[in-house]
């Protein structure tokens, strides 16, 4: 697997890509990120990262350090999401604050350079293809974009980027 190798985190990776496909293209389509994807999401990956962080320890690899980074990621991503929704109200959804936590915690788990790329990515991402609409008058200023593709893609680019530079 690209970015965990065979690790025992390989598993919350699997889960998090298949959920993540799903979710980008409902939310490309839709704008919504449905709670019957993301909830089982959080809760399966999370409880994959924490058997990570059991076998890890028990065979020498990324253990308790790596889960309590990965909650920090999880609570830290989370939170600049709702504080985000709480003062741009209707600049992202409920549903990019409840990704943002699981995201959040698959980036951290693998160090905070993976998670501040990950964090970071998706508005470079957005950014430059927001000024591509707008350039070829395909969006306007008052346009709604999708953000959870480009949050998606951030991780993507930070699971990546972590791989090569480790």
């Amino acid at each position: 697997m690209w970015a965990a190798g065979a690790s025992w985190a390989a598993p919350a990776v699997v889960v998090l890509a298949v959920a993540g496909a799903a979710l980008g293209v409902i939310d490309a389509r839709t704008h919504r990120l449905p709670n019957a994807i993301v909830y089982p999401a959080t809760a399966l990956v999370g409880g994959l990262l924490v058997l990570a962080a059991v076998a890890g320890a028990l065979t020498g690899g990324p253990s308790w350090d790596a889960l309590g980074r990965a909650a920090l990621g999880f609570a830290a991503h989370a939170g600049f999401y709702l504080l985000m929704w709480l003062i741009f109200q209707g600049g992202i959804g409920l549903g990019d604050v409840k990704l943002a936590g699981i995201l959040g915690a698959v980036t951290a788990w693998w160090g905070w350079d993976t998670f501040l790329v990950g964090a970071t990515a998706p508005y470079v991402v957005g950014g430059a293809v927001a000024v591509v609409l707008l350039l070829f008058r395909l969006a306007g200023r008052k346009s709604y974009i999708p953000f959870g593709p480009f949050m998606l893609l951030g991780v993507v680019a930070a699971l990546t980027w972590g791989r090569l530079v480790s």
